[in-house]
């Protein structure tokens, strides 16, 4: 079985950088993609980087740890950015518009697909992976939804009861027709033009829910069902 506790430590390590910390687990994704969860060792990943082992150890103390860092890591990338900003600086419908494309890039990168597919298939294995994956990604983006739908609705521009659920909603809106597809390689690849009517049509029906007048229509055409 691969190593999944925990390694050496050091009581003075240095600084690790941005750029140093975005390669360390832009290489361990890579591996944990190629090699599954299992497959995958810190002695891998080192490898893959360019590192010694001990040198991996001092910044991640286990596998597990690693790979809650590559998830919260690519979160942060994709979704962050977009939600951190003053709630009067755009109107609502553009930042949702803008986070529901990024939810859906994120959901249909292959990469990302390779990610899911290999948590799903040993998760019953190691219960602990789900869960940390879970909470540092998917988890993770639903907070920065349902803070900034606080705040919005603090600003009465909506009005969102429960922004938790509402967070969640607006997340299951945005996998419409695609995501699923995508998941059980139906799809290679989704035509842009598609992708953008999705998320038009999961803003359209989010807002006609937690807007506080009738929203007008965002972007595109609604979906056309086959």
């Amino acid at each position: 079985m691969a190593d999944i506790g925990s390694g050496p430590s050091e009581s003075l390590v240095d600084p690790l950088s941005p750029e140093r910390r975005h390669a360390i687990l832009d290489g361990a994704g890579r591996v944990f993609a190629r090699d599954g969860y299992e497959g995958a060792s810190m002695a891998q990943i080192a490898r893959e980087i360019g590192v010694s082992k001990g040198t991996l150890y001092n910044y991640f103390p286990s596998k597990a740890a690693l790979f809650s860092g590559f998830i919260s890591a690519s979160c942060d990338q994709s979704l962050k950015r977009i939600f951190d900003i003053p709630p009067s600086d755009n109107e609502p419908e553009e930042t949702l518009f803008r986070a529901g494309k990024s939810i859906l890039e994120m959901m249909l990168s292959p990469f990302r697909q390779a990610i899911h597919r290999m948590v799903m298939s040993e998760a019953g294995q190691f219960p602990e992976l789900a869960r940390a994956f879970f909470e540092a990604g998917p988890q993770r983006g639903l907070n920065y939804l349902s803070h900034w739908l606080r705040q919005e609705t603090a600003a009465g521009r909506l009005i969102v009861p429960d922004p938790d659920f509402a967070a969640e909603q607006f997340f299951a809106l945005c996998q419409t027709k695609l995501v699923m597809r995508a998941r059980l390689r139906l799809i290679e690849t989704a035509d842009p033009a598609e992708s953008e009517r999705v998320v038009a049509g999961a803003v359209s029906v989010f807002l006609k829910a937690y807007a506080p007048a009738q929203p007008r229509a965002y972007g595109v055409a609604p979906i056309q069902h086959n």
